[in-house]
């Protein structure tokens, strides 16, 4: 299954990652500290990845994009 959409949810120590299939379908639904999220992103293919736009959320869509993801960030009050 290939993950082809990601949303964070970005907090102080550990973040909610949610990956889904094109159809979909639930791929993985799981909890990442910080200093572990560069990594595992690194081994995903890239995809389109959404977050809530705050104060850390900027430095994480330039990391994530150098790594080739589509990052978008959504307004507080849409999420």
């Amino acid at each position: 299954m290939q993950v082809t959409t990601v949303g964070i949810d970005l907090a102080k120590h550990v973040f909610q990652v949610h990956g889904i299939t094109r159809d979909g379908q639930v791929v993985f639904n799981r909890a990442i500290r910080r200093a572990q999220l560069m990594q595992f992103f690194t081994n995903l293919e890239p995809c389109l990845i959404g977050m809530e736009a705050c104060g850390s959320s900027h430095y994480w869509a330039r990391e994530l994009s150098k790594l080739g993801h589509d990052v978008r960030l959504i307004p507080a009050n849409y999420v």
